[in-house]
C-alpha cells in the first residue's frame, strides 16, 4: 500500500464509505492509546476533515510510561484544538476485585468510559485503532483456543456505537505511513513481550505463515470476512429457534425440551444456543445429559444454573455455591429436609382455615413448580409480602423486623422458578397464597414451629 497521505487518505475513506461507518456531519469519539495505531488513525481523521474529539485512558500499569502517553496524546490535542478527555484506572485492583485478567479489566473499563464520555458530549460513535493484523491475530487466538462460528468471523467493522475504520490497513502500511509523514506516537515495550498469547501468534506464528503464504494478512481477512458473512445467516437461523424454545418468566429462561430435541446432535447449534449462559464445547455432553435424564438434573456453568423440570430445562443467574442448600424435586423430598419438620396437601373447601403460625406456610400448590430451591438468601433478593402488592427487599423486611444479625445469617428462602415462596418460617410470598380459586393447598412446617407459635 503507498504510504502517501492522499493515498492512505482514500483507502481510508473508501473504507469508511463502503462499511457505512460515519455519516455525513457525525461527531467521532477518537479512543488514542499514543500507540502507533490510534495517532495515525488521529492524523487521518484530522485530514479527512471530520470533527473528533481524543479520549485516553491511563491504566497506571507502566508507571512513568502510562504519564508520558497520557502527557503526549494531551500535547497533540492541544496543539490541533481538538477537546480532551483522560482519565486514570487502578486496573489492577479492578482486575482482583472482578477476578478477571488485566487484559479484560482494561477492556472493560475503557469501553465502558467511552460510551460515558460519548453520550455526555453527544459524539456519534467511538473509534477504536484496531487493524488488519489485530483482527487476523483475533481469528488465530480464537481459532487455537476453540469457538464458534462467531468467534471466526473477525472484528465487527462497528456495533454499538464503536466503529474501527483501520481495519483495512496492514500493521506494516501504518508504520510506513507513520514514517514517511513523521507522525509522533511512543511505544509500548510490553508489544515484544512474548509472554502474552497474542504476541507469541505475532512474533513466532505469523512469520512462519507468511513463509507459506506472503499474502497472509490479505487472504485471512478475507477468510473472516466470508466468515462473517455465513454468520449472520446462522445467527439469524439460531436466534428464530431461541425465540421459539425460550420463554423468559420473572428473570428465569425455560426451554422446551421437545423442540429443543431436533437439535440435540448438532453440536454447532446447541453451542450457540446456549453460550450466552456461560455453556461452551466442554459443556454440551453434560447438557445432552441433563435434557434426556430424570428430572432435578442440574448443570452449573461460570454465571448460569440449568435444572430439568419434567419437559422443560430452567436455566437461572448462578448463584454462589454456598448459597443452595438443596434442589427439592418432589414432595418426598421437601418432607426429608432437616429444615422441614412435615410437608402435606390438602383440598381447599368452605371448611378450610389458613394457620396463624408464620412458621407455617400455606401455599396454593398450582402456583409453585418442582423442583423447588432452597437456599441462604443474599443482598437483592426481594419478594412481595404476604398481603401485599408490592415488592420489598428481603434486607429491608428483616430491619423491619429487627431481625438480629445471627437471624440474617441464618435466614433461608424457598424458591420456584426464581420467585421466593416463602422466607422459611417466617413469611409467605403474596403471590403464592390461598385464594378463592385455590383447589388444593401445600402446608409447609418448618423445623421448630412448635415452638414458634408459643413464642418461645
Amino acid at each position: 500500500m503507498n504510504t502517501t497521505p492522499e493515498i492512505m487518505l482514500d483507502e481510508f475513506l473508501k473504507f469508511i464509505e463502503e462499511n457505512r461507518l460515519i455519516k455525513k456531519n457525525d461527531r467521532v469519539l477518537l479512543a488514542v492509546s499514543g500507540g502507533i495505531d490510534s495517532m495515525v488513525m488521529t492524523d487521518l481523521f484530522i485530514r479527512a476533515g471530520i470533527e473528533i474529539g481524543i479520549a485516553h485512558c491511563n491504566f497506571t500499569l507502566r508507571a512513568k510510561e502510562s504519564d508520558k502517553d497520557e502527557e503526549l496524546v494531551r500535547q497533540f490535542a492541544a496543539g490541533h484544538n481538538i477537546p480532551f478527555f483522560s482519565r486514570s484506572f487502578d486496573t489492577k485492583a479492578f482486575s482482583e476485585e472482578r477476578k478477571i485478567s488485566i487484559q479484560m479489566a482494561a477492556r472493560d473499563l475503557r469501553y465502558s468510559w467511552f460510551e460515558e464520555i460519548r453520550k455526555k458530549n453527544r459524539y456519534d460513535s467511538v473509534a477504536v485503532a484496531h487493524n488488519l493484523n489485530d483482527n487476523i491475530e483475533t481469528f488465530l487466538i480464537n481459532l487455537t483456543r476453540g469457538t464458534g462460528i462467531t468467534g471466526l468471523s473477525g472484528m465487527k467493522k462497528a456495533g454499538n456505537r464503536v466503529i474501527r475504520p483501520m481495519l483495512f490497513a496492514t500493521r506494516q502500511s501504518i508504520e510506513k505511513y507513520c514514517k514517511a509523514n513523521r507522525v509522533k506516537y511512543r511505544e509500548d515495550k510490553s508489544n515484544a513481550e512474548i509472554k502474552y498469547t497474542r504476541n507469541k501468534i505475532r512474533h513466532q506464528l505469523l512469520p512462519l505463515l507468511k513463509e507459506i503464504n506472503p499474502s497472509l494478512e490479505i487472504t485471512l481477512n478475507e477468510t473472516a470476512d466470508r466468515l462473517n458473512g455465513i454468520n449472520e445467516i446462522f445467527s439469524g437461523f439460531v436466534e428464530s429457534v431461541r425465540k421459539d424454545l425460550f420463554k423468559k418468566r420473572n428473570g428465569i429462561i425455560f426451554v422446551n425440551i421437545n423442540q429443543l430435541h431436533p437439535y440435540l446432535a448438532n453440536s454447532s447449534v446447541l453451542f450457540e444456543l446456549f453460550r450466552p449462559f456461560g455453556a461452551g464445547s466442554v459443556t454440551l455432553n453434560d447438557l445432552r445429559n441433563i435434557v434426556t435424564g430424570r428430572t432435578g438434573g442440574q448443570l452449573f456453568t461460570q454465571t448460569h444454573r440449568f435444572i430439568k423440570n419434567r419437559k422443560e430445562i430452567i436455566i437461572s443467574i448462578r448463584l454462589e455455591q454456598d448459597d443452595v442448600i438443596a434442589v427439592l424435586n418432589n414432595l418426598t423430598e421437601l418432607r426429608k429436609n432437616p429444615l422441614i419438620h412435615s410437608v402435606r396437601t390438602t383440598s381447599v373447601t368452605g371448611n378450610f382455615r389458613i394457620p396463624l403460625n408464620p412458621a407455617i406456610a400455606c401455599i396454593d400448590l398450582q402456583e409453585v413448580s418442582f423442583p423447588l430451591i432452597l437456599r441462604n438468601w443474599h443482598h437483592g433478593d426481594f419478594f412481595f409480602p404476604f398481603g401485599m402488592n408490592r415488592k420489598k427487599k428481603l434486607s429491608d423486611y428483616f430491619v423491619d423486623r429487627k431481625f438480629s444479625m445471627l437471624e440474617k445469617e441464618r435466614a433461608t428462602v424457598l424458591e420456584s422458578e426464581g420467585r421466593i415462596v416463602w422466607i422459611v418460617g417466617e413469611r409467605i410470598d403474596n403471590r403464592f397464597r390461598i385464594t378463592g380459586s385455590t383447589k388444593k393447598a401445600l402446608i409447609i412446617k418448618a423445623q421448630g414451629a412448635e415452638r414458634r407459635a408459643q413464642g418461645i
